[in-house]
């Protein structure tokens, strides 16, 4: 059998590799090009995210927190992106791992910008349980501090994962654009009105989500039609769908513009809302509000050292352009002065005053500070010196020994403090330390000390108006000796400034400083120290009704008065209690707050008020009339700043953050309904289980577990009466003008009841009937409630989550 013609195999030319093909030869694109078409999405991500930090920076002193907040937007969609072959349940704890060390890294840099001390559990610790409340609490321009830091840079994070995993690994470019979207929209939200509007960086978070979506859009392969190998039946079917699509789409969108656009529109002028007014700024206790009562006591105990104060000083001024303000003759050369303006000290050199707090309120009871304090950071706002004044830089080491209280003492006005977090009020210059003083606290305070031109105060004239309404104001119920002894000394004095010097002189020639002296400077007070018989212990008194009566004769006689609380110093040594003191202070045009010395002088004996105090006429003659008083009617309270704190509301934490990844807001959900439901579990059972003594024991443990809650914990050494009138003070109504107003007591909701409830179950068990424990679980719940609406609405949000009825002991 012949062999027939040999057998040609001929192999089909195949495609070279994918990665081996150029992108110009109609394959699949190489590796340059495949990792050139994925950036966008990524870098668009990232662009977002840092612009929420640029947007956010504008409240923040110094560009640190837009570049953090710009890292953890990178650090985050790397490690997403790098991560991206790996299982996706595996990235978020490797992201979290990332976070944490980039957060810790972060915190210790803003620790040490803000010259902070402490470990980095210390800080960190701090700022994870405060971050929230003090970034909206912060004084504009706030300092990048751990705590101001830390919740923009967890959200900026978390925004980029969530982003990234959805946009690039799931493919939804537009949904992975939520999370950077709302993070934007929160930071725009927290700045509020205290910065101009964002109008480049939102052009540029427009433009980036723009450019990520146009490359995330382009095809796989240049030409050709994408249902070009389908059946011409589906085909045709498959770009009705389409059509039919994309016609409903620009419909919608057309409509959103339509009823949407005007409403946008006319929100562009408008101010936009300033979360700051929900949230409740540092508090201070009574003393810290009203200092004032504080000198009597320190004036029975002199030798008792409060602080240890070193003092350095630039730039001092001649002593001849600025001396204090007046002595008793009304002369300022009259008062003698040290080398640095202030008042001399006996022993010789010169005294600096170091201001504890300025008391602005007075409502013919109590002089009040009346501050809204703000967090700030190392560096305080400026505030523009007065115009006819120089300025003196002083810089005080300060050491607290057993001074107390929050309030924190510097020399005025101060303008950088370190080795201490400070809370600040502008308006009267005032520090606190919200976590109190502590012996040994050691801080360091520069201070920018104003000194008028003495020259200038003869003639200067004083403000008016709704500005200073607040130092004007008289309040009601003023004495008529008061009034007319007021009247009196205006009467030849027509200058402000002669009106108080002629006030200052008349305090310190007829009154006398003794150191027994009883506390006090309302109006019953005041009467009592000016008119009092002198062999019944009138005409005599501390600071504190010295400094009290000459605000109030000067505000009777139109000049706009402040008492400020204080310590007089040598600058170097020691401050004790014996060194405290009051002074009054006068608001002239041009030259500040220019303090006043009404104190008598040591060696001069005081005269008698009866020579120099004109008692009234019973009968004028017909042809005369009375000499006329000078009384300014009671000016309203100057309207609050709309940066100001409003503690009827409060503040969800979601929209703070600006969202999170789903996975996070899902067990932040589980947890939160978690301890709902066991809050709720354990109230149904103390309210609707056992017998009835057992469910009158339980309404009451309802009753001291809200009053814990609310911050008014009670002992178990009170008893069951004492605690009733405790809980009925929790929600009695208050006029003062610094407290909410609370609401009433409901009428089901009668603790005393519930008391004698309680009391019948104690002492004669068994005896209660389920009619009882029914109207003991009305009271309490009705109260329960009551009590909850007097706080805070963020308060509120929390109260029904908080875990401590949980794990409180019984």
């Amino acid at each position: 059998m012949g062999r027939g013609p040999p057998v040609v195999t001929v192999r089909d030319a195949r495609p070279a590799p994918v990665d081996d093909v150029a992108p110009d030869s109609g394959g699949r694109p190489g590796p340059v090009a495949a990792v050139l078409r994925a950036l966008p999405v990524p870098l668009a991500l990232v662009t977002m995210t840092a612009l929420a930090g640029v947007v956010l920076g504008r409240v923040y002193a110094g560009p640190l927190l837009p570049q953090l907040v710009a890292c953890a937007a990178a650090g985050s969609v790397l490690v997403s992106v790098a991560a991206r072959r790996l299982p996706s349940w595996l990235v978020a704890p490797l992201s979290v791992l990332a976070m944490a060390g980039y957060t810790a890294w972060s915190l210790r840099v803003a620790a040490t910008h803000a010259d902070l001390p402490g470990s980095l559990a210390e800080v960190a610790g701090d700022a994870a349980r405060n971050g929230i409340p003090r970034l909206l609490t912060a004084m504009i321009p706030v300092e990048p501090a751990p705590d101001t830091v830390l919740v923009p840079l967890v959200a900026a994070w978390l925004a980029g994962l969530a982003g990234t995993e959805v946009a690039v690994r799931a493919g939804r470019v537009l949904a992975g654009y939520l999370p950077p979207a709302l993070l934007y929209a929160g930071a725009l939200y927290v700045v509020g009105p205290n910065a101009g509007p964002a109008l480049w960086p939102t052009v540029l978070f427009v433009a980036a989500a723009a450019l990520g979506l146009a490359a995330s859009n382009r095809p796989a392969r240049s030409g050709g039609d994408p249902v070009a190998g389908l059946a011409p039946r589906v085909r045709v079917a498959v770009r009705a769908r389409l059509a039919a699509g994309a016609t409903v789409g620009v419909a919608v969108v057309v409509a959103l513009v339509a009823l949407l656009g005007p409403a946008i529109v006319g929100r562009v002028d408008g101010r936009p809302v300033d979360p700051r007014r929900y949230v409740e700024p540092p508090q201070v206790e009574t003393l810290d509000e009203n200092p004032l009562i504080r000198i009597s006591g320190w004036a029975l105990h002199p030798e008792q050292q409060l602080l240890d104060v070193t003092t350095r000083r630039e730039g001092a001024v001649p002593a001849a352009s600025a001396g204090p303000p007046a002595g008793p003759s009304g002369d300022p050369a009259d008062e003698p002065t040290g080398g640095d303006g202030e008042p001399a000290d006996p022993a010789g050199g010169s005294t600096v005053r170091i201001r504890l707090a300025v008391l602005s309120d007075y409502d013919g009871v109590t002089w009040r500070v009346g501050a809204t304090y703000r967090n700030a950071g190392r560096i305080l706002p400026a505030t523009d010196p007065a115009r006819d004044s120089t300025v003196e830089t002083v810089r005080q080491d300060i050491t607290v020994a057993e001074l107390t209280g929050r309030l924190l003492p510097a020399v005025a006005t101060p303008r950088e403090v370190s080795g201490a977090r400070v809370a600040y009020d502008p308006a009267t210059g005032t520090l606190i330390r919200p976590e109190g003083l502590t012996p040994g606290l050691r801080y360091t305070v520069t201070s920018a000390r104003e000194k008028p031109d003495t020259n200038l105060l003869a003639t200067a004239n004083v403000p008016a108006g709704e500005a200073v309404a607040r130092v004007l104001r008289v309040a009601d119920g003023a004495p008529e000796p008061l009034t007319r002894l007021a009247a009196q000394l205006a009467e030849d004095n027509g200058a402000p400034y002669a009106r108080a010097a002629a006030i200052e002189q008349f305090l310190a020639e007829h009154y006398r400083v003794v150191a027994d002296a009883p506390s006090g400077h309302a109006y019953p007070n005041l009467s009592f120290f000016l008119f009092g018989p002198r062999n019944g212990g009138g005409q005599r008194g501390t600071s504190e009704q010295f400094a009290a009566a000459f605000a109030v004769l000067g505000r009777l006689t139109g000049l706009p008065t402040r008492v400020v609380v204080g310590f007089r110093s040598t600058g170097d040594g020691p401050v004790r209690a014996g060194d405290a003191y009051a002074w009054p202070e006068v608001l002239f045009d041009g030259l500040g707050w220019v303090p006043f010395d009404p104190m008598p002088r040591p060696d001069q004996e005081p005269r008698p008020v009866e020579e120099d105090f004109r008692p009234k006429p019973e009968d004028p003659p017909p042809s005369e009339a009375p000499a006329p008083t000078l009384e300014p009617t009671a000016s309203p309270e100057p309207a609050a700043d709309a940066a100001g704190p409003d503690t009827n509301g409060g503040l969800s934490t979601p929209a703070l953050l600006g969202g999170g990844t789903g996975g996070l807001l899902l067990l932040v959900g589980a947890v939160l309904l978690t301890l709902l439901a066991m809050r709720r579990s354990l109230t149904r059972a103390r309210l609707g289980r056992g017998d009835p003594g057992e469910r009158i024991a339980g309404a009451w443990r309802e009753v001291t577990d809200a009053l814990r809650l609310a911050g008014h914990p009670v002992g178990d050494d009170l008893a069951a009466t004492e605690v009733a009138a405790r809980a009925r003070r929790a929600v009695t109504p208050t006029d003062t003008a610094d407290a909410p107003r609370r609401g009433d007591v409901p009428p089901d909701a009668d603790v005393d009841t519930l008391a004698g409830l309680l009391n019948q179950v104690a002492f004669a068990p068994g005896t209660a009937s389920a009619a009882q424990a029914d109207q003991a679980t009305g009271i309490a719940t009705g109260y329960v409630d009551a009590l909850r609406a007097t706080r805070p609405r963020w308060r509120r949000l929390l109260w029904s989550i908080h875990p401590g009825p949980l794990r409180w002991r019984r």
